[in-house]
Parts: structure tokens; C-alpha cells; sequence
């Protein structure tokens, strides 16, 4: 395992890329905003749930290759970007359609919360973003003791991360969803699932165009 140095860097370090808006937590509150608490925590979940697979390739040398082998990280590069696109469009959809049943209900129509669906977004949304791939391949290897068990250390360290930032964006969501319950005007719901859908779709196109 590092040394106490070592291991206070790993965790400044996580801590900040935790707590820095991003990808992660533009999921984390659309889903809390459209379905509650539970489907922005189960979000998380498979947010967190997938450090562990790109911990698990740092481990073993494979995001190394992914790195040098042009036609991989274009492929992960378009499914990310593809997927950022069809969340954006998602939320654009909602923003337009944002007005139904506003009147009846006073939070706003709610989807309701599905565990599947909700961690499935979560889970490809970070398994697909290949800003955390080459984070991991690059960041993850400087606090790994190669005399020991590469796979094991790895695997603690991305622990640590996952704890962290599962205490970080389940305290997200609960905010969204306390903000909520206060009963925002529907014109504002909307201009937030328009603006959350702009920046998904932004960070889409950004993706695309990023040079391997």
C-alpha cells in the first residue's frame, strides 16, 4: 500500500475530482429532479459502481491499450459521446414537455424512480466516459505498490473513491429533491431540464471532437 504521503495525495486528489460539477453530478441531480431522492442515490450507485471496472483495467494493463490503440478509444470515445447526446435529448424532451400535469401536481410530473434504469444510466454514463478511463489509467498506477497485489490495492483504492463520492452525490440529491418538494415554479423546471439537456449535449458534441 502507499505510504501516508502517498495516500493523503490519492485523497485531496479524489476529493476534489468528487466534489468539481461534472458529468457525475449533472446525472445525479437530472435524475433526483425527475423521479426523487431514491433514483438520484441509485444513480450514484452505478456511477460509483463503475470505477471499480476502470480500476479494475488499470489493474491489468488493458487501459493502457485502450490508449495506444487508436480504433478502441475512438469506439469508447463515440459511445460516450453518444450517449451524453441521447441523455441531452432526453432531458430536452422533458423540458418541452415539462408543462403537462405542472397545474395538477405542485412538484411537477414525476417519473416514477425504476432501480434498473436508474443505475444502468449511471453506470454506462461512467464506464463510457473516457475522461475517467484515461483518469484511472494514468492517476490510479502512482499509489499502486507494484511489489504487492496490483489487483487488490487497486481495488481498495477505487473503494475509497467510491465511498466518497457516494457520500458527496447522494447529499446532491437530497438537496434536489428537498428543493423540489418547496414547489419551483414550472417554468423553472423546465429551464433546468433545458439547460441540464444543453449541457449534456454540449459535453456530447465535445467528446466527439476531443483528438485521441
Amino acid at each position: 500500500m502507499p505510504s501516508i504521503e502517498l495516500f493523503s495525495a490519492y485523497l485531496l486528489a479524489v476529493v476534489l475530482l468528487t466534489v468539481t460539477p461534472g458529468v457525475d453530478t449533472l446525472l445525479v441531480v437530472r435524475n433526483t429532479a425527475r423521479s426523487g431522492v431514491r433514483a438520484g442515490s441509485v444513480t450514484s450507485l452505478g456511477i460509483c459502481s463503475g470505477l471499480f471496472i476502470h480500476a479494475t483495467l488499470s489493474a491489468v494493463g488493458i487501459s493502457l491499450i485502450l490508449v495506444q490503440t487508436a480504433w478502441a478509444f475512438t469506439l469508447l470515445k463515440w459511445a460516450g459521446a453518444g450517449y451524453l447526446l441521447w441523455l441531452g435529448l432526453v432531458s430536452l424532451r422533458q423540458a418541452c414537455d415539462g408543462h403537462r400535469g405542472a397545474a395538477s401536481s405542485p412538484g411537477g410530473p414525476r417519473v416514477p424512480s425504476r432501480f434498473r434504469r436508474d443505475f444502468r444510466e449511471g453506470l454506462l454514463s461512467n464506464v463510457f466516459n473516457p475522461k475517467t478511463a484515461l483518469f484511472y489509467m494514468a492517476f490510479l498506477p502512482q499509489f499502486v505498490d507494484p511489489a504487492g497485489n496490483v489487483i487488490l490495492q487497486s481495488m481498495l483504492l477505487a473503494a475509497i473513491h467510491f465511498l466518497l463520492a457516494m457520500v458527496w452525490q447522494c447529499g446532491v440529491a437530497v438537496v434536489v429533491a428537498r428543493s423540489r418538494r418547496l414547489g419551483a415554479p414550472a417554468w423553472l423546471r423546465r429551464a433546468q431540464h433545458g439547460i441540464t439537456g444543453g449541457v449534456f449535449v454540449g459535453l456530447g458534441a465535445k467528446v466527439a471532437l476531443t483528438q485521441a
